[in-house]
C-alpha cells in the first residue's frame, strides 16, 4: 500500500504543484489566472519546437538541459521513494544548479551573467542551511505531544520553509514578475533557451519545486509522535504526503501574492540568521528527545 501512494505522489505532484501555485497567487490578487495545467501545456508547446542555439553555445549549451532534467528526476525519486539518504539530495540540487548556470555563462549574455551572480549568492546562502536541515532530520528526531516540542518544531519548519524559498528563488529572495534588470534569477539564466531546451529546463524546475516541498512535508510528518490511530500511523504517512504538499503549494501561492522582494544585501543576513535558528532549534529538539 505504501509503495502505491509513493507512486501516486511521484506522478501527480510535479504536474499540479507549479500550476497550483500560479493559480492561487492569481486568485489571491483578484485575477483569474492560468489553469492548473497551463504550465505543462506551455512545456509541451516548447517540446514540440526545435531549439535555436546561441552563437557562442557549445557543449554545455547542448547538454545542460538534459543534465538538469535527469538530476532533478533522481532527486525527486530520492525524496519520493527514500531509496537512499536525503543527504545525496544536495548533490543533485547542486548538479542542477551547475547545469543551469553553465548554460547561462556559455551563451554569453549580460543578463545571463547577472542571473548567475544572483543564483550563486542564493546558492552559498541556502545550500549550507539545507544540508544542516537534512542532517538534523536524518538523526530521526521524534517529537512528543507537548506545547514546547510543538513550538520548537513549528519554528524549525518555518525556518526550513525560508531556506526552500531561497533555493527556489521565491519571494522575498526573488520576484520573477518584476523588471529583468532589477531582479530575476531563474528566468534571467534561461533567456537564450528555446524549444526543447526550454521545455527540459521548465520540467526540471517543476520537479525541483515538488521535490523541496515534499521534503519539507516529510520532515514534518516523519519526525513526530502525534500518530494516535491507524490512519495517522507511520505506515500511512505516504498517503498524507500528496494532500499535504498540495496544501503547502496553496500556502506558497498566497505567500507569493502578499510578499515583496527584499534587497539583495539583505539576503546573506537573513540566511545566516535562518542557519543559526535551524542549528539552535535542532539542537534543542535533539537534546529534549534524549
Amino acid at each position: 500500500m505504501m509503495i502505491f501512494f509513493q507512486i501516486i505522489s511521484f506522478l501527480i505532484l510535479p504536474i499540479f504543484v507549479g500550476g497550483l501555485i500560479r493559480l492561487i497567487r492569481a486568485r489571491a490578487q483578484n485575477r483569474r489566472g492560468p489553469g492548473v495545467l497551463q504550465v505543462w501545456k506551455d512545456i509541451f508547446r516548447f517540446l514540440g519546437k526545435d531549439s535555436i542555439d546561441a552563437a557562442l553555445g557549445n557543449f554545455f549549451a547542448r547538454m545542460s538541459p538534459l543534465v538538469a532534467l535527469v538530476s532533478m528526476l533522481i532527486a525527486w525519486s530520492i525524496v519520493c521513494f527514500e531509496w537512499t539518504s536525503f543527504v545525496y539530495l544536495v548533490f543533485f540540487l547542486t548538479l542542477e544548479r551547475f547545469s543551469t548556470t553553465s548554460f547561462a555563462m556559455e551563451t554569453g549574455t549580460s543578463f545571463g551573467g547577472m542571473g548567475v551572480s544572483r543564483e550563486m549568492l542564493l546558492a552559498v546562502s541556502a545550500e549550507p542551511t539545507i544540508i544542516l536541515m537534512i542532517l538534523i532530520a536524518q538523526t530521526h528526531i521524534q517529537m512528543d505531544v507537548s506545547l514546547a516540542d510543538f513550538s520548537m518544531g513549528f519554528l524549525f519548519l518555518i525556518a526550513c520553509f525560508y531556506a526552500i524559498l531561497a533555493e527556489l528563488a521565491k519571494p522575498p529572495f526573488d520576484d520573477p514578475r518584476t523588471h529583468l534588470e532589477l531582479t530575476m534569477v531563474h528566468e534571467a539564466m534561461l533567456l537564450e533557451a528555446s524549444g526543447r531546451k526550454m521545455g527540459f529546463f521548465e520540467i526540471s524546475y517543476q520537479i525541483k519545486t515538488a521535490t523541496l516541498l515534499t521534503l519539507l512535508v516529510k520532515l514534518a510528518l516523519e519526525h513526530t509522535k502525534f500518530h494516535k490511530n491507524d490512519y495517522l500511523s507511520p505506515d500511512w504517512i505516504s498517503f498524507w504526503v500528496t494532500p499535504a504538499v498540495l496544501c503547502l503549494a496553496v500556502t506558497l501561492g498566497i505567500w507569493e501574492s502578499i510578499c515583496a522582494r527584499r534587497k539583495w544585501t539583505w539576503i546573506p543576513e537573513l540566511m545566516g540568521l535562518i542557519f543559526l535558528i535551524i542549528l539552535f532549534l535542532g539542537t534543542l529538539v535533539k537534546l529534549n528527545d534524549l
